[in-house]
């Protein structure tokens, strides 16, 4: 989750998408929003063991868009294969 993170921050597309499961992985992964977010913190709040090879990360991103302060509050599911760990969606908290 943290290196998907630093990814977002320096705007990483390759990596975002090559820590992605193929399963649910877009084709394309645009990050051109203007003005660009400013992230400003990562707080992992939680992370549970599912089945073997299966787990779930609930985190709080923070960032600024145009000076406003935003974030993005989600349960990650990840699955390990080949000893590599993928993103493979999430539920987004209101």
């Amino acid at each position: 989750m943290r290196s998907r993170y630093t990814a977002f921050t320096l705007r990483d597309t390759a990596y975002l998408l090559a820590s992605w499961h193929p399963s649910t992985r877009p084709e394309h992964l645009a990050l051109d929003e203007q003005p660009p977010p400013k992230w400003i913190g990562l707080d992992v709040r939680a992370h549970r063991p599912l089945i073997e090879n299966h787990a779930e990360v609930e985190f709080l991103a923070r960032y600024r868009v145009g000076g406003r302060a935003q974030r993005l509050h989600e349960t990650s599911r990840f699955v390990r294969e080949g000893g590599c760990w993928y993103y493979v969606d999430g539920d987004i908290h209101g």
